[in-house]
């Protein structure tokens, strides 16, 4: 019982080091849903307008906005250009 307990503490514990963060789901634009009495429950997963307004529209008392924490995707960095060089103009 004791090997038992023991080998499943270790399977447990060998399978938490594997753990990895999940990405986060957000996008450009968010729902801001009204909750109810100063409460507003922000839903920030939609790329585009159009798929957030139908959740608004929805019945829910809300409206959708920009995600303010939204710093867009990461895009490669562009390679420096190479300077010519700028010969003497005979005279």
């Amino acid at each position: 019982m004791m090997r038992i307990v023991l080998a499943a503490g270790v399977i447990m514990a060998a399978m938490s080091f594997n753990m990895r963060a999940a990405p986060a789901a957000e996008g450009p634009w968010c729902a801001f849903i009204e909750m109810g009495e100063d409460v507003i429950y922000e839903d920030c997963q939609y790329q585009t307008f159009e798929q957030c307004q139908p959740n608004v529209i929805a019945g829910n008392r809300g409206f959708c906005n920009h995600n303010p924490r939204w710093v867009g995707r990461a895009e490669p960095a562009a390679k420096p250009r190479a300077q010519k060089k700028r010969r003497a103009q005979p005279q």
